[in-house]
């Protein structure tokens, strides 16, 4: 495994990335049913298309960027997530997509963003078809958080979350069933569901 570092280097991060996103409509090659194909509903109309960015922070140890949800949300209250949402009719591609939520969201500016590359799209329980754009972001960001969505912003360190030995397997009931998905703890932070899914794709490309 190269050392966390060495994605600093844009043209490192490109190799390993989609260089292109995938055309609309969104067709997920991953889902939150890859690890629970027995509760996949029936048909219930197109997926919603929405993107997310994940921000590794350009520095000599490099991190991702995540917010955590208000816990006053209707959905994924509390949650860890990245920056993103659904599409605006007003938005040009879901790359600036990605990048509008980082800006409502945070408050960071996407100049300070250069877009490395894209994983596979993901497809969520709560029918969004999810585009994870990679991005590099240049240290000298201001964070001014929108207080009604974020209740905080942290880093991890790229190095923790690429590393298996950091990934868990978990498993819970709901809806009366088992539902198996990937969690990360660090320092207090619990990151699971769809975005530890996408990690383990990201760790997946990096490693």
């Amino acid at each position: 495994m190269m050392d966390a570092e060495a994605y600093l280097k844009l043209e490192t991060l490109q190799s390993r990335l989609l260089s292109a996103p995938p055309g609309l409509p969104l067709a997920p090659l991953r889902s939150d049913y890859d690890r629970n194909p027995g509760a996949r509903p029936g048909e219930s109309g197109p997926l919603v298309p929405a993107a997310v960015l994940i921000p590794i922070v350009a520095r000599p140890d490099p991190a991702v960027l995540f917010t955590q949800r208000s816990a006053g949300l209707k959905r994924h209250a509390g949650q860890v997530s990245f920056p993103g949402g659904a599409a605006d009719p007003t938005d040009a591609s879901l790359t600036a997509t990605a990048l509008r939520e980082l800006k409502e969201e945070t408050g960071i500016d996407p100049d300070f963003v250069t877009v490395a590359g894209f994983l596979e799209a993901y497809e969520t329980v709560t029918r969004f078809a999810v585009l994870p754009v990679v991005g590099l972001l240049a240290e000298g960001f201001t964070l001014t958080p929108e207080v009604r969505e974020v209740e905080a912003v942290f880093e991890v360190p790229l190095a923790f979350l690429i590393d298996p030995a950091n990934c868990r397997d978990e498993r819970v009931e709901w809806q009366g069933r088992p539902r198996r998905f990937y969690a990360f703890t660090y320092q207090g932070h619990y990151i699971w569901g769809a975005t530890a899914a996408m990690l383990v794709a990201l760790a997946g490309r990096l490693q």
